[in-house]
């Protein structure tokens, strides 16, 4: 394989709450929670260590769900966590073993894949766009009609998350890395013969989503070196700032979200 290339922008002052990394075969993508409600902890010492604990052992081999598993259960060790107060991520992953590429994928970040028989092929996991979908459709719609970020919009927000954390890692709700290993045998997995795969891109939501609303060409973004996915990370925010600052076009919690792109191609 050809090493990964990758770009991250935060969606405000600070790192962030999304991380990459990438080992010479593997590919990890974590998107941390925000927090819209006093006492959530904050998500970005969580994904530093979850980000960590997956690096050390993606290389091993091992099925990829094992590999998860063990790395939430170390860092919730580690940090002292307790279920549903705790901070959380979503997570992909993308491995070559066994002439096989590898995909997984816990929450709504998405990997596209094209096959050389001119299928793409989308993972991702939309457990949690199925929760408190009136109290979604109801802060969209309200987004959509010019109302801006005022304060009804953010008191949405506190109940969808308050909605949401009675939901996580349940199996009538959805699953999402926290304290339960369990979650990483919930993921989505897909695989594919590495000699079919012509390019992968990965990419949590704050660029997935602007990127289809956009209307931009994934095999263009696949074909990018770092630089130019870091240009386009910058174009996605700039478009939210100024051509979309109240969410009325494209309706989402907060102007702007944390980007992460990470891309393969083959030679």
């Amino acid at each position: 394989m050809m090493p990964f290339r990758g770009a991250m922008l935060p969606g405000g002052s600070g790192r962030g709450q999304d991380r990459w990394d990438a080992t010479r075969t593997a590919a990890i993508v974590l998107d941390g929670a925000s927090s819209f409600t006093p006492g959530t902890a904050d998500a970005s010492r969580y994904v530093d260590f979850l980000l960590r604990e997956i690096a050390s052992r993606i290389a091993e081999g091992g099925d990829l769900r094992t590999v998860l598993g063990t790395a939430i259960r170390v860092v919730s060790d580690e940090l002292d966590l307790r279920p549903g107060a705790s901070p959380s991520s979503t997570v992909l992953l993308a491995r070559e073993q066994a002439e096989r590429l590898e995909v997984l994928a816990l929450g709504d970040s998405t990997a596209v894949v094209k096959t050389n028989d001119g299928t793409t092929h989308r993972i991702s996991d939309d457990r949690l766009s199925r929760t408190a979908t009136e109290i979604r459709h109801r802060y969209r719609e309200r987004l959509q009609n010019g109302s801006g970020y005022d304060d009804e919009h953010r008191s949405l927000l506190g109940e969808l998350q308050h909605h949401e954390r009675r939901h996580r890692n349940i199996p009538d709700g959805y699953w999402i890395a926290e304290t339960d290993p369990e979650a990483a045998q919930q993921a989505v997995c897909c695989q594919f013969e590495t000699s079919e795969v012509a390019w992968c891109v990965l990419a949590t939501d704050g660029a997935q989503r602007v990127i289809d609303h956009l209307g931009l060409r994934w095999e263009s973004v696949a074909h990018m070196q770092d630089h130019e996915l870091a240009e386009l990370l910058q174009r996605l925010h700039d478009w939210e700032q100024f051509e979309d600052p109240t969410a009325k076009f494209l309706p989402r919690a907060k102007q702007h979200d944390d980007k992460v792109l990470v891309t393969w191609t083959r030679q």
